[in-house]
């Protein structure tokens, strides 16, 4: 762009280099138009530069470097050869600014070197990531987003549908190469992963070509991004649509993603339902009236209009010279001859007109550097902020000046939104997003289904409709591009190795521990009363255990304790009915009395254990248990020992003699009964047993138990209740072999073996089970010894009272005969008299 003043003001002329090789694009002659369209507005504006003219030189790249470097020079330096440092043109005619290039790969030595003269350069297509950096290219600016913001808009649009596994086309160079590795690096930090990222060739390789088909072909991953022109990618996706691969969906840049080349019928196919980013569609009014009353004759040396009438009527003109006509013959071979009057409305090239992305971007660029000059020249004298408060006017202002009033520029553009540059020289990102659709007719449109604003608040910058999306063959519903399926709420992910994060098992949570997100990477424990459920994503109550009179086993358990303490009762109650009778009086009485209602009151224990473990029943359970068992077996310790002394003092002359009498058992039992009692006392009152929830023992359950408080005393009590058992099974197992009628030692020995089996079974059941059954191992091992002393001890007894009463006699109890011999009738009638002092009798 170049400034005249308005004083010297001469008309601009359109100067543009065809390359014959590279064809005729009316997109970038659109682009072209924009330029004139909003420079002339400028010029005819009252406000805006009143007193300046704006004039231009358009220069065509051609997409080589070497062009766009030729081209620069001689914008600084004049036509001809350039000359650096040198400037060989009008003194009246100064260079204000450079529009473009489009491509990254031109506009980067451009940038180079309009930087180190420090002139302003104003791009219009999205720049590549290094075009930000100020302190390498100071003068460049943009009013098209940077790569950045494209690619963090892309990752937020591709975590949106929940894809996580992407494939990446790239257009080698700059451009390509560093936009795919930002947006790499900004889905994973979306948790989405790259399946693939393949260079799309700049110069023709059919081999290269074909390998990326098949990559894309073999990939799992459905979506695809391609950073790409569409001059690079168009050989690539007609080799794609070649292979009728379908189904993918494509995810375009804005450098492509209203391609015309692209969006055809031959294409879409394999491209409909694509998705993409395109700078916002802006508003030039009046801008179609003058491309449409565009004219050749109205610009009789503009050889490009000329060109641009060629491919738009498809026509030749006949009388051409030296560029222009090779141009015609060349395009223009067996084509009607072009009048110059045909109508630009009545053809298709330019009906989305009004569709103004970068078209738009070019007319804010203009803009943008008027802005800059009007803020130059409205400095007043002893304002500037230059050396000595000076101010620049139109014929000595240098570059670098006019690039500093360009950096602070801030105005309103036809869509009302801010236009100023950040301090890496980008202007706020905002994206509209298109979708590809088919129309009726069988034409591609760009259907704009939401926006994406860098500037929002953070999560907010995506909007979108879903519902009006429409994917590859009209589908509305969103295809899925993931390596793994999603774990579900239960389950976490375990990465597979050597593969990417995306790409993982699920397994389930371990007991005890939920997830209640998607694709979580751990569990999480329950609270200590808490489990988890069945589907592992909440916790639930632990369930409550204990032995309860309400279950089965805890009504079956109570039943037989009170059945069973019937027993020793309903025994006692005949004893008591035939007391006077031989076999009830045999062996003392009374200790058999009180045996009868030690059985009775150890059938009730487990009516203690049985119930919600209390403060209370906890301290009376192991205690009473161990009390009465321990008076129980004393009392056969008693009879036992009885029995022998009886039989040992009936000898003349013995020693035993002395301790005949009822003292006797009545002390055994009070003095061990007395220690039990002594140890529980100090165990409840030192180390009480207290209700306790035990979380540990059994997973998912809060087990109701009660503490012993100390074990070692537990075991101590139990040790010396086997120490009693064993002492009277021993005296009982001597004692077997006295006479039968006054000894029942033999019964004694066999209960005793019965109980110690019983408990000996107890102890490593009891250490072997948890919860209630640990309780119902105990109340059952109770019975089962309670049991085993009733049925062997007193049943023989009562059979002999109640069905065979003919043997319950003092005489067949000391085996009387018919024929006796004298001397053991004398000796019956001592041992007689001995048991009968000791109550056997």
């Amino acid at each position: 762009m170049i400034f005249n003043s308005r004083a010297n003001s001469a008309p601009g002329t359109l100067k543009f280099w065809v390359h014959r090789g590279v064809g005729f694009s009316f997109r970038s002659y659109r682009w072209v138009l924009a330029m004139l369209f909003a420079i002339t507005e400028i010029n005819k504006s009252p406000t805006l530069l009143p007193n300046v003219t704006l004039g231009f030189r358009i220069l065509d790249t051609c997409n080589a470097i070497e062009r766009a470097l030729r081209g620069t020079l001689q914008l600084m330096s004049g036509p001809g050869t350039p000359t650096l440092n040198y400037q060989c043109q009008n003194s009246t005619t100064r260079l204000g600014a450079v529009i473009g290039d489009s491509g990254s790969a031109q506009s980067v030595p451009m940038a180079w070197l309009l930087g180190l003269y420090h002139i302003p350069q104003i791009g219009y297509f999205t720049p590549i990531p290094s075009l930000s950096d100020k302190h390498t290219f100071p003068s460049f600016l943009s009013v098209a987003p940077g790569d950045y913001p494209q690619a963090y808009g892309l990752s937020r649009l591709i975590a949106h549908f929940g894809w996580t596994w992407v494939g990446i086309l790239a257009q080698d160079g700059d451009y390509g190469q560093l936009s795919s590795q930002i947006l790499t690096e900004e889905i994973s930090k979306a948790g989405a992963c790259v399946a693939f990222s393949e260079i799309v060739p700049l110069i023709y390789s059919g081999t290269r070509i074909r390998q990326i088909v098949q990559v894309v072909r073999k990939s799992l991953a459905n979506v695809i991004v391609v950073f790409s022109l569409e001059a690079y990618l168009n050989p690539v996706m007609e080799e794609i649509s070649a292979l009728n691969l379908t189904g993918r969906v494509w995810i375009a840049t804005e450098a492509w993603s209203t391609s015309p080349s692209l969006s055809n019928q031959n294409l879409f196919r394999t491209l409909s339902g694509t998705i993409g980013l395109v700078i916002r569609n802006g508003k030039m009014p009046g801008f179609k009236d003058f491309v449409f009353s565009l004219q050749p004759s109205r610009f009789p040396n503009d050889t490009f209009v000329k060109l641009f009438w060629q491919e738009a009527f498809r026509c030749t003109w006949l009388q051409t010279t030296g560029e222009e006509l090779s141009a015609g013959n060349e395009i223009g071979t067996q084509l009607k001859p072009c009048s110059g009057i045909e109508n630009l409305a009545n053809i298709d090239i330019y009906s989305d007109i009004d569709d103004l992305r970068v078209t738009y971007n070019v007319y804010k660029a203009c803009y943008a550097a008027a802005h800059a000059l009007q803020n130059l020249l409205s400095c007043q004298d002893g304002q500037g902020l230059f050396a000595n408060r000076i101010c620049a006017t139109m014929k000595t202002f240098e570059p670098w000046q006019l690039l500093h009033h360009m950096r602070k520029i801030h105005f309103k553009g036809n869509l009302q939104e801010d236009l100023y540059f950040d301090a890496q020289g980008n202007t706020p990102a905002v994206y509209d997003i298109i979708n590809w659709q088919l129309r009726p007719n069988s034409s591609v449109t760009f259907v704009k289904v939401g926006a994406f604003d860098s500037s929002a608040p953070r999560g907010q910058e995506l909007l979108i409709n879903d519902n009006a999306v429409l994917w590859n063959k009209g589908d509305q519903q969103v295809p899925h591009s993931k390596c793994s399926e999603s774990c579900q709420a239960g389950y976490r992910k375990i990465s597979r190795r050597g593969e990417p994060a995306c790409c993982f098992d699920c397994t389930l949570c371990s007991p005890g521990e939920i997830n209640n997100q998607i694709d979580s990477t751990e569990c999480f424990k329950c609270p200590s009363d808490h489990w988890s459920n069945h589907a592992r994503d909440r916790c639930i109550p632990k369930e409550v255990e204990f032995l309860s009179y309400a279950e089965p086993l805890g009504a079956t358990l109570a039943t037989m304790a009170v059945t069973g303490s019937m027993a020793p009762l309903t025994i006692l109650a005949i004893f008591l009915k035939h007391q006077d009778t031989a076999i009830v009086k045999a062996n003392n009485r009374a200790l058999s009395y009180l045996l009868l209602l030690a059985l009775t009151l150890c059938f009730l224990c487990p009516l203690v254990f049985i119930g919600q473990p209390q403060v209370v029943t906890c301290m009376l359970r192991q205690a009473t248990f161990g009390v009465i068992f321990t008076f129980g077996i004393s009392c056969l310790l008693a009879k036992t020992i009885l029995v022998v002394i009886a039989f040992k003092a009936t000898k003349p002359h013995s020693h035993f003699q002395k301790w005949v009498g009822p003292q006797i058992p009545g002390a055994i039992v009070f003095l061990c009964t007395s220690l039990q009692a002594i140890l529980c006392i100090f165990w409840v009152s030192s180390y009480p047993p207290f209700p306790d929830n035990n979380m540990k023992s059994q997973l998912g359950k809060i087990i109701m138990e009660c503490n012993e408080g100390s074990s070692l005393v537990f075991w101590f009590m139990l040790g010396y209740m086997g120490f009693l058992a064993g002492v009277s099974f021993l005296v009982a197992f001597l004692a077997r072999k006295l006479p039968d009628s006054f000894n029942e030692a033999k019964l004694i020995t066999f209960s005793m073996l019965v109980f110690g089996s019983v408990w000996a079974s107890f102890v490593p059941a009891y250490l072997s089970t948890r919860g209630k059954y640990m309780v119902a191992v105990e109340i059952f091992t109770i019975l089962a010894s309670s049991a085993g002393l009733v049925s062997c001890i007193f049943i023989p007894k009562c059979y002999v009272i109640l069905l065979r009463p003919e043997r319950n006699t003092r005489g067949h109890l000391m085996g009387k005969k018919t024929v006796q011999i004298a001397n053991i009738q004398g000796e019956s009638k001592g041992q007689s008299q001995h048991l009968r002092e000791c109550g056997h009798l």
